[in-house]
C-alpha cells in the first residue's frame, strides 16, 4: 500500500512540481547571467532546485566532510556517478560555486540545457580529439577565474551501482592547475534511480566529502597522473555501502 501511494505521490505531485521548478530554475539562471551576475546565478537557483528534488522525493541526505574544503580556494571535485540523482546530491547539498562538466549531449534536454550554457558550465564533445581538448581548455579557465569544478570520472552512470574505471580529464586539469583534488563518494542514488529507468523510488542518500589531495608535489607525467587517479578511486571506494563495492 505504502508503495502505492508513493507511486501516485510521484506522478500526481513530484512529477508535475518538479518540472514547473526545473522551467523556473532555467529561467532565473539564465536571466541572471545574463545579466551579468554569473557567480551567482549560476550556482544559487540550481542548488536550491537540487534541494527541493531531493526533498521532493522524500529521500533522507546525510552529508558528511563538509569542513574538508575551503570554500575559498578552487578544487576539481570528483565524485562516483551512480544516478541522476548524484546532480542534485552535489548541486544541493556540497556548498561549493561549482561549474559541472557534463556530456555534450545534456546540453539538448529541454530549459536544462540552456541555463547550462548560460552559467558557463563546460560539455565534453569527445567526438573528435580537438573538440576533447577544447573541452578542456573551457574547464581550466573556468578554474583560472577562481571557480571549481565537478567531474564524474567514470564518465557515465554505473550499470550496477559500482565503480567503474576512472577516466584522467579530471586528474589532468589538476595537475595542470597545480590545484586540489576533493574526493567525494555517493551512496544511495543508484537505488533511488538507476539507469535507464524512470521509477524513482524513496531511499536514503549519502555524500562523504573526504579531504583534499594535494597536487603540489607531483609529477605532471603519465605516472603522476596515474598515480593521482587510483589514489582518488582508492579513496571514494573506502567509503563506499558494502552492496556497492566490487568484490
Amino acid at each position: 500500500m505504502t508503495h502505492i501511494l508513493y507511486v501516485l505521490y510521484l506522478w500526481l505531485i513530484f512529477a508535475p512540481v518538479f518540472i514547473v521548478l526545473t522551467i523556473i530554475t532555467a529561467f532565473v539562471t539564465v536571466v541572471g547571467c545574463l545579466l551579468g551576475r554569473e557567480r551567482v546565478f549560476s550556482y544559487y537557483p540550481g542548488m536550491i532546485w537540487s534541494r527541493l528534488a531531493c526533498y521532493l522525493a522524500l529521500c533522507p541526505v546525510k552529508v558528511q566532510g563538509r569542513e574538508n574544503f575551503n570554500r575559498k580556494q578552487s578544487y576539481v571535485f570528483v565524485a562516483n556517478h551512480q544516478s541522476a540523482f548524484d546532480i542534485f546530491l552535489i548541486y544541493g547539498f556540497l556548498g561549493a560555486h561549482i561549474k559541472w562538466v557534463m556530456k555534450v549531449g545534456l546540453s539538448k534536454l529541454p530549459f536544462v540545457g540552456v541555463a547550462c550554457r548560460a552559467a558557463g558550465f563546460i560539455f565534453v564533445d569527445n567526438s573528435t580529439p580537438k573538440a576533447a581538448a577544447r573541452s578542456v581548455k573551457e574547464a581550466e579557465q573556468a578554474l583560472k577565474k577562481g571557480f571549481s569544478v565537478c567531474v564524474f570520472p567514470e564518465g557515465s552512470r554505473t550499470e550496477t551501482g559500482k565503480m567503474a574505471r576512472f577516466k584522467k580529464g579530471a586528474f589532468q586539469m589538476a595537475l595542470d592547475q597545480y590545484l586540489p583534488v576533493v574526493p567525494i563518494t555517493l551512496n544511495g542514488p543508484y537505488d533511488v534511480l538507476p539507469i535507464g529507468s524512470l521509477n524513482v523510488k524513496r531511499h536514503r542518500m549519502e555524500m562523504i566529502i573526504h579531504p583534499a589531495i594535494s597536487t603540489d608535489n607531483m609529477e605532471t607525467s603519465h605516472k603522476g597522473l596515474l598515480q593521482l587517479s587510483n589514489q582518488c578511486a582508492s579513496v571514494i571506494a573506502s567509503g563506499l555501502w558494502e552492496e556497492y563495492r566490487v568484490s
